[in-house]
């Protein structure tokens, strides 16, 4: 038998979840997906880091789960599902940290310091030093100091002890990666009042969730020699079985080749929901960042690339977020959607632009089945459909036209188009799709001799409101010969 695999997406709830972590959280079930596929136990754990008891919100971790149910990403244990390992909010395993903590300062690895961040930098200033952070002052403290900073009434936080010498991992995807330990100070596990912190909590949950394969960002680096370390003293305590591997993805990148932070308007990824994006677009695209399917591929389904996927293959370098390469692939794979999946879709934003009703008259719903084929292919986002459908769903007496596009197209020549066009149609036996090509056609091109964009461009506007609709006469007709008639005429004046 194979060794069971297990991953884990660790998200915090302070904020707007960031375009980094879906990626991070994609390639993490990629991994464990493609693992099962190869016949291997995996496992997809998603549990929540709100150790930040002032930063934590309830609602940055409803927006969490919300993503995840978006994007199609469905773990396999975890938050709302439960599993053998829970809980797995890190704000319901105190005392765990706590047995942890013991174990750990009985058998040495760890010791108390009382010192401010004050003395420790007026120290290394003195001494010259450019080594950042603690410089071990308490590690071996006398009892008579120890005692003269209890009386002090100074509370000391907890210090892991790092051990001498260098640290060497073989990254999955940055191969051998060896840190100098000089350069790696004993780190602080628990804050003064005895709160755990993300040093202690991350290592003690991926150990007692049995996590075989660490695949994180980047930014992340410099702190797997400590975990790596504590994992030791872990092994050493009976908390840990074995260390995991460590995988390392590359930055995410912004404008001006500065890391995407949260600040970045791109980085927040339950914007492109709102934007009218597809998960698949999103998914596809982040998965670009740092990987790839096929040198001349870019269009694949999150299938495809589980299929795919191999963490050998991740590009270590710096990947940039493109905004138009992104939007570009969301089309792409709106293209991939039958006309009745982009219907369901676009369902909700075209109820909350009031185009339709919630619920859906029938009235409604045939119309907008009639009409969706027209511009199914014409849409690259679904927020999209409301303004090019809109005209077709309104009340006449609501009806407008876009008054840049008025004058543009609605001028004295274009106006004199409306007129023939509205001659030419408004004795029609039959009011069709092909009579009304026909009609105005014979008309506006070859009577006029006017070249079709101007001739079919201001009778789009007077009909529609806009320069950009579906096909004008499929439009009419679906309109109907009275509010084509009566729309005509309206732009007439």
């Amino acid at each position: 038998m194979s060794t069971p695999v297990r991953v884990r997406m660790a998200p915090s709830p302070t904020g707007s979840p960031h375009v980094g972590l879906v990626r991070t959280a994609l390639f993490n079930f990629a991994f464990a997906r493609h693992a099962a596929l190869q016949g291997q136990d995996a496992t997809f754990v998603l549990r929540i880091e709100d150790t930040d008891k002032e930063r934590s919100t309830e609602e940055s971790y409803q927006a969490i789960l919300d993503l995840f149910r978006w994007i199609g990403l469905d773990w396999d244990e975890g938050v709302e599902k439960g599993g053998p390992y829970g809980p797995y909010r890190q704000s319901e395993r105190g005392d765990l940290y706590r047995d942890v903590l013991a174990k750990l300062a009985a058998s040495s690895h760890t010791y108390e310091c009382f010192c401010t961040n004050e003395e420790v930098d007026a120290r290394r200033k003195a001494s010259g030093s450019k080594v950042m952070g603690y410089d071990g002052f308490c590690r071996d403290l006398s009892a008579e100091q120890r005692a003269a900073f209890e009386a002090e009434g100074r509370a000391p936080l907890v210090r892991f002890r790092m051990p001498e010498g260098s640290i060497t991992w073989d990254d999955l995807v940055r191969g051998d990666v060896t840190f100098d330990t000089t350069h790696v100070p004993d780190f602080a596990l628990c804050r003064a009042n005895g709160d755990p912190l993300y040093t202690l909590t991350a290592p003690v949950d991926d150990a007692t969730m049995h996590i075989t394969h660490v695949l994180r960002g980047e930014d992340l680096l410099s702190s797997t020699p400590r975990q790596i370390a504590l994992f030791e003293a872990l092994k050493a305590i009976g908390v840990a079985e074995e260390t995991p591997a460590y995988g390392h993805l590359p930055y995410v990148m912004g404008e001006g080749n500065k890391k995407l932070s949260k600040r970045d308007p791109q980085a927040h990824a339950l914007a492109y929901r709102d934007q009218g994006f597809i998960p698949e677009g999103l998914m596809n695209y982040l998965a670009l960042l740092g990987w790839a399917i096929a040198a001349d591929r870019d269009v694949f389904s999150l299938e495809e690339m589980v299929e795919a996927f191999d963490i050998k293959d991740v590009n270590p370098n710096p990947a940039r977020f493109d905004l138009k390469k992104a939007d570009a692939i969301n089309t792409s794979q709106m293209r991939r959607l039958s006309v009745e999946e982009i219907t369901h879709r676009v369902l909700p934003f075209l109820k909350d632009a009031g185009v339709v009703g919630d619920p859906v008259g029938d009235a409604d719903a045939q119309l907008l089945e009639l009409a969706m084929p027209l511009v199914a292919e014409r849409i690259n986002k679904l927020t999209e459909a409301p303004a090019m459908l809109g005209f077709l769903f309104v009340d006449e007496a609501d009806f407008t036209i876009d008054p840049d596009d008025a004058a543009k197209l609605l001028t004295a020549d274009g106006l004199g188009v409306v007129r023939a066009a509205l001659e030419a149609v408004e004795g029609l036996e039959q009011w069709s799709t092909a009579a009304i090509q026909d009609a105005l056609q014979a008309k506006l091109v070859e009577e006029m001799g006017l070249k079709p964009r101007n001739a079919f461009g201001p009778v789009r506007v007077a009909i529609s409101g806009r320069r950009v609709s579906p096909p004008l006469f499929e439009s009419m007709e679906l309109l109907g010969r009275d509010r084509s008639l009566s729309r005509l005429r309206g732009a007439l004046g």
